[in-house]
């Protein structure tokens, strides 16, 4: 039996005690890929304000990236402590005795860096904090971001999380990704160089992508030498473009057998010391339209485990 090194492993080896991550979704993130720097509308299985005039005036209140001040940051403060303290003590019930703060909603590097360090620095200052872990695109980090990451690595524990999603181009121009595989490997690679830790994002079940496609991108993941992996399966949400392509009947999504059997390959092509962050992923409220078996985690999670104890793995 080979036990996968999971993230709570991981954190509990190196700490002593068992750590949790918190995320936090704070108002005034945005994405070069909705805010028209890339391109608009975001990527085509995320929420479009086309779509949904409720998230449009929303984003009509993010902060401009170039801009020199941040009219929101007292409200970000804010909600870092609301969200994060709410959370802990929940967790500190179950037993949990530290925390990381995970910046997770949309591109958590983009805004000047004088606002990232208030709000970063505003996160590890909070009750048990041991570090934080900071969701990103590869076009939308700089390296001064970086130096300064360097420098809070050296009391916290940080991490930079890329949405890798696909290796492939054609696929990443299908979903309006914004950015080609190149992109994803040069900023991987200045981030590795600082000696940071990254965990890579990937995505089974993209339009056009089949068994081969999904675990050459895990193959990248692995030559880049990211520090951990996130696997989920795509699913459609309402609001979206992707949305149409599938009443159109322009898109199938994975189905949950199709799912497991290349996360089976996937986690075995893992080397023993690469972190497993996630397996799946999915949304149990009216928002979700396919597939239905992302609609319970629990579920999900049982079907992967019963698979992985088959094949000799432990989760």
């Amino acid at each position: 039996m080979r036990e996968l090194l999971t993230f709570g492993r991981y954190l509990r080896r190196k700490f002593g005690k068992p750590i949790k991550k918190i995320p936090l979704g704070l108002s005034g993130f945005t994405c070069p890929n909705i805010d028209g720097r890339v391109a608009r509308g975001g990527c085509t299985f995320c929420e479009n304000e086309s779509f949904s005039p409720n998230l449009a005036r929303s984003k009509r209140l993010f902060l401009n990236p170039e801009s020199p001040s941040n009219p929101l940051l007292a409200t970000q403060l804010q909600q870092i402590e609301e969200q994060y303290n709410r959370t802990r003590l929940h967790y500190r019930e179950l037993g949990y005795r530290g925390f990381i703060a995970y910046f997770q909603a949309f591109t958590n590097t983009y805004a000047p860096l004088e606002t990232l360090k208030r709000l970063y620095e505003h996160a590890l200052q909070q009750p048990e904090c041991v570090g934080i872990s900071i969701g990103t695109r590869s076009d939308s980090i700089t390296e001064e971001v970086l130096d300064y990451l360097v420098q809070l690595d050296r009391e916290y524990e940080v991490w930079v999380e890329y949405g890798i999603q696909s290796v492939s181009d054609r696929t990443l121009e299908r979903i309006n990704r914004g950015h080609d595989v190149a992109s994803v490997e040069e900023w991987i690679g200045r981030t590795k160089e600082r000696g940071l830790k990254v965990c890579g994002h990937l995505i089974f079940g993209l339009p056009g992508e089949d068994r081969e496609m999904m675990l050459s991108t895990v193959e990248k993941t692995v030559e880049w030498g990211c520090d951990a992996i996130k696997i989920h399966p795509l699913y459609l949400v309402k609001n979206t473009a992707l949305a149409i392509d599938y009443f159109k009947g322009r898109f199938t999504p994975i189905s949950q057998e199709e799912y497991i059997e290349v996360l089976l390959e996937a986690l075995k092509m893992v080397p023993q010391d690469m972190i497993i962050q996630r397996v799946t992923a999915g949304v149990g409220d009216e928002t979700l339209i396919a597939p239905q078996w992302c609609a319970d985690k629990n579920a999900q999670l049982g079907a992967i485990r019963r698979a992985l104890l088959k094949e000799g793995l432990i989760y």
